[in-house]
């Protein structure tokens, strides 16, 4: 077609194509940029649909960070979560509103592309190895789906790390899904996809092992909806003196709960309300939108022992690094436990690793100062660090509980 303009305008005369061969050109490049990312089971997936479904504050956070990267792509965008999280949903999100925008973008799974490599290294192969090797290096935008799932052998890691390590170096625009902790891939690897300058790290649900979650009381039918509102000191005394004491407590754990720092350590005889107050203090963090963990001390290191058994599907050290570092943590009933050397140890990596990184910590004990492993009452202790709060009459420092007399 030509433009309707005057004589002497620059368009007078030259032939333009029509609206309609534009949107049809468009549309051709398009569909070419999808043939190309291997996006076939997840042409639909977008932002808007993904948004529809209520998953949570934490899943809405992680849509809006991948939705930056998306409209921004450059370095790594590493999405983590437990399976059934929606981590390749996020993902195709992402790749799909990238082709929209006419980026090239190509959607594999890592198993896959090991295969794929392997397969191109015979006489045959359509595409040989250097060639598939090459458009995987310098794709502008790559997906590679459930990093840590394929069969770990030392030529495959090598592979991966060759493409990371390449990709990260160019700063070319790389989302990784996970189907492990990061604590479980070849370190090369993590030094990469952790980097704070070039990786963002979104994670969908809690990253904990499932049966971790399991043996979490803050679900439990009676610590479920103990709130400090519900908090009554009169049910579990009827002292007047001591229902003093405790509302003075729930004040100061209120208030650690608001400003969480160092330690909490409640101190009382059985039945004084210890664990209702630390279950108050978890439902509010928890409220919150924090990742934080309820455990009995017993059911944490029996889980453990567990862990050692090669068939279970979270190995003892990814188990114990995700206690270990979750940003919120309670220990009901410390001091319960059968006190084994093994028992003794694991408590306190758990408690000096915490105390050193002045990560929120709350436990329950009805044991006094003295009577504690000496390296976690000197933790459990310092001021600077904890803070003791008393469940009626109770020292902490030396007699234990003292009747009123």
């Amino acid at each position: 077609m030509r433009k309707a303009v005057p004589l002497g305008h620059p368009d007078f005369g030259k032939a333009f194509p029509c609206r309609c061969t534009l949107e049809e050109d468009e549309e051709a490049r398009r569909q070419r940029l999808q043939r190309f990312s291997n996006l076939r089971h997840y042409l639909g997936v977008t932002f808007q649909q993904l948004e529809a479904q209520e998953r949570g504050s934490a899943y809405a956070r992680a849509l809006e960070e991948a939705r930056s990267f998306a409209e921004g792509p450059e370095g790594f965008l590493v999405i983590t979560g437990p399976s059934g999280s929606g981590k390749t949903s996020l993902a195709a999100a992402v790749a799909n509103l990238c082709i929209e925008r006419g980026i090239l973008a190509l959607f594999i799974g890592v198993a896959d592309l090991l295969d794929h490599l392997r397969a191109a290294y015979r006489p045959e192969a359509e595409t040989g190895y250097d060639q598939l090797l090459e458009q995987l290096r310098s794709v502008p935008l790559l997906v590679l789906d459930d990093l840590g799932g394929q069969q770990s052998t030392p030529w495959a890691e090598e592979k991966l790390f060759q493409l990371i390590d390449h990709r990260y170096s160019a700063r070319l625009a790389t989302v990784v899904t996970l189907a492990v902790p990061l604590s479980r891939l070849d370190p090369r690897l993590r030094t990469r996809l952790e980097s704070p300058y070039r990786s963002r790290i979104v994670t969908l649900g809690d990253g904990l092992p499932e049966g971790l979650k399991q043996i979490d009381l803050l679900s439990a039918p009676l610590l479920r909806g103990l709130t400090f509102s519900r908090f009554d000191p009169s049910v579990v005394t009827r002292d007047g003196e001591e229902q003093r004491i405790l509302k003075r407590t729930v004040g100061q754990a209120r208030a650690y709960a608001r400003d969480p720092k160092g330690f909490l350590v409640l101190v009382g005889r059985p039945g004084t309300g210890k664990t209702r107050l630390a279950a108050a203090i978890g439902h509010y963090w928890r409220q919150e939108g924090k990742a934080v963990l309820f455990l009995v001390v017993p059911d944490l290191l029996d889980y453990l022992r567990s862990t050692f058994d090669p068939r279970h599907h979270w190995p003892y050290d990814d188990t114990f690094e995700a206690v270990r570092a979750i940003p919120y943590l309670i220990l009901d009933d410390l001091g319960q436990h059968s006190s084994t050397p093994w028992a003794q140890e694991k408590l306190f990596q758990l408690i000096n690793y915490r105390y050193n990184y002045l990560l929120p910590t709350v436990f329950t004990t009805n044991l006094v100062a003295a009577a504690l492993d000496p390296k976690v009452r000197v933790r459990l202790a310092d001021p600077q660090v904890s803070t003791v709060l008393p469940m009626g009459y109770f020292d902490f420092w030396e007699r234990g509980y003292q009747a009123k007399g």
